[in-house]
């Protein structure tokens, strides 16, 4: 989080505080601190938080769309200004909210990046070298892809989280909501092979670290994965969530379970695990076309 706040914006110590309160983890409230920065330099550098308008926002969309964000990425950013203004209303130092009848810009439908299932395997079963590091990387990766964690859910991972005996790990995901989550084989065994050689300094619970004995932060995760890509002969860049992509929609592949694959990933709403369904549409697609007789067009 931000520790000095913009001038002229109000309450923001307090804001960041009834965003802990709420659950949020620290990435998300990072990225809420990032995005309120951002609108306060796109702001007439005079303007207070309490005076801003809806035309203001709205010029900073528009702003901000001439600059190259995306659809997605404007609807996250007008999510956070409206929090932030609505924190400001029920603290009686607005009267109305100025995001009110923004909407935000549509994005285009995305499925997510899935990488195939044996390609990623193929991967994964490449030999890893008997030192700390590449264990401990061995043993993030297989979590992310094995269980389909969130990286901010991989971050948090305490010693005590992991059930290794039971074959599950608890995780705490959004809005500081727990749930069990399988652990397969390999990645027990990542587990097993990393754990005695894990750094830590005396008061650190967390199951992956630095070399200095330290949480591992996300970044540090995303930067060790780009290696491991590099290395381990993958022939795309690969990122967390594409690993959580991939799970996702090689166990619906396998068991054609939405609700199941709603549980292991921990969403609300079954809206947000259906996008996996067009992914597994196209997966019986390319069967399809690759097999029956009267798919494919003959060459006159």
């Amino acid at each position: 989080m931000q520790s000095v706040p913009p001038p002229n914006w109000i309450l923001w110590n307090e804001f960041f505080q009834h965003l802990q309160q709420r659950g949020l983890s620290p990435l998300t409230s990072t990225a809420y601190s990032r995005d309120l920065i951002q609108l306060s330099q796109i702001l007439p550098a005079n303007l207070t938080s309490a005076c801003v308008t809806r035309l203001h926002l709205v010029g900073a969309l528009k702003k901000l769309s001439g600059m190259g964000d995306k659809p997605a990425s404007l609807a996250r950013k007008l999510s956070t200004w409206r929090t932030y203004f609505n924190f400001l209303q029920r603290q009686g130092q607005i009267t109305a909210n100025p995001t009110s009848n923004i909407k935000a810009p549509k994005a285009g439908a995305r499925l997510p990046k899935a990488v195939p299932a044996e390609k990623l395997n193929h991967s994964f079963d490449q030999p890893t070298a008997n030192n700390p590091l590449s264990l401990r990387d061995q043993a993030i990766f297989e979590l992310l892809y094995g269980s389909g964690l969130r990286l901010g859910e991989l971050v948090q991972l305490d010693l005590h989280h992991l059930i290794l005996d039971e074959r599950w790990v608890q995780v705490q995901g959004k809005g500081n909501k727990q749930r069990q989550v399988p652990l397969g084989q390999k990645s027990i065994v990542a587990l097993q092979r990393y754990l005695p050689h894990r750094y830590a300094i005396a008061d650190e619970n967390a199951v992956f670290t630095s070399q200095r004995g330290t949480r591992l932060s996300a970044r540090q995760i995303q930067n060790r994965l780009n290696v491991w890509s590099i290395t381990h002969d993958s022939d795309r860049h690969l990122s967390p969530h594409m690993l959580r992509h991939s799970f996702a929609s090689h166990v619906l592949q396998s068991a054609h379970d939405i609700r199941a694959v709603q549980e292991l990933l921990g969403h609300k709403s079954i809206s947000t695990t259906q996008q996996y369904t067009k992914l597994d549409f196209n997966h019986l697609a390319q069967i399809y076309d690759s097999t029956h007789p009267r798919a494919k067009r003959r060459n006159k």
